[in-house]
């Protein structure tokens, strides 16, 4: 009898769905941070400026999600969460010795294509992906240093900014570690490649290519 039960065990196990299993239809939410990290090349502040009159923009961490859906068993859709983030603009260059210029937030709006290797079953499944980015710049504040870099010589007026919100290509590669049946770990790179325009109220404007490098590391739930 002991025999037979055991025997009955092993095929039912070897039918079962693996507790594993991303497969199609399934979805699945995360929590995690990310680090948006620019990788500034700045363009020169336009006339009336010293040639060479460039910016940079700091990085920042952020609290982030997602929402995961399997099309297929190793095609997903992701869209990934957040609150934004906020860089500061600071002087380069030429412009160096003049420090925080500005401040900015920014929210990327992102929606992803994944192709997920191996078995809907495997406990780690690589993946890359790509999408688009809708990177939406909000909250410009200029600083007395910008004023004192851009203003006419006695104005009283303070310099105010807009920086372009734009639409831009964005590849992705990660992994994904299953811890149980339900939770599991989720790292990850994605690159933008976006070049803005900032617009300055001295008439002056500014191109800057960002190209932001983003690092996720978050905890998911299956469903």
């Amino acid at each position: 009898m002991k025999k037979i039960s055991c025997t009955i065990a092993l095929a039912l196990l070897a039918t079962a769905p693996s507790v594993f299993a991303q497969k199609a239809g399934s979805l699945s939410v995360e929590l995690g941070i990310t680090q948006l990290s620019p990788q500034v090349e700045s363009g020169d502040l336009s006339a009336p400026a010293f040639p060479n009159t460039k910016a940079d923009v700091t990085s920042n961490t952020g609290l982030t999600g997602a929402i995961t859906y399997m099309v297929t068993d190793n095609i997903a859709v992701n869209l990934p969460l957040g609150l934004g983030f906020k860089h500061d603009i600071v002087g380069a260059d030429r412009a160096a010795g003049f420090g925080k210029l500005a401040e900015v937030r920014a929210l990327p709006i992102t929606l992803l294509g994944q192709y997920r290797f191996g078995e809907p079953d495997a406990k780690f499944r690589p993946y890359i992906g790509a999408g688009l980015t809708y990177a939406k710049f909000y909250k410009e504040t200029g600083s007395a240093a910008l004023t004192a870099l851009t203003a006419t010589p006695g104005s009283k007026t303070p310099t105010t900014l807009s920086v372009q919100s734009k639409l831009a290509p964005t590849i992705q590669l990660g992994g994904i570690i299953n811890i149980t049946d339900k939770w599991f770990i989720n790292a990850h790179y994605a690159k933008t490649f976006l070049k803005v325009r900032t617009t300055f109220s001295t008439n002056q404007t500014q191109d800057i290519t960002l190209n932001p490098n983003a690092f996720s590391m978050g905890v998911g739930y299956k469903f």
